[in-house]
């Protein structure tokens, strides 16, 4: 009977281990997912901020041209 005990306790003690590490997996999945979510929020927001300052030089451009004649 001791020997089950000891062979169930070993049991447990891996399968606690084996929750830790799919835990520590899912946590980094998540942080990688979460990471990719804002480099890609940031990207946008970059091209937004790039394409308006286009078209701002644009227009000023248009204007400095209009005001020389």
């Amino acid at each position: 009977m001791k020997k089950l005990l000891v062979i169930l306790a070993i049991g447990a003690f891996a399968a606690c281990n084996n929750a830790s590490d799919s835990a520590e997996a899912t946590v980094d999945s998540v942080k990688t997912a979460a990471e990719a979510t804002i480099e890609s929020t940031q990207n946008a927001a970059e091209a937004t901020i790039d394409s308006t300052k286009s078209a701002v030089d644009a227009v000023v451009d248009s204007v400095k041209e209009a005001t020389k004649q």
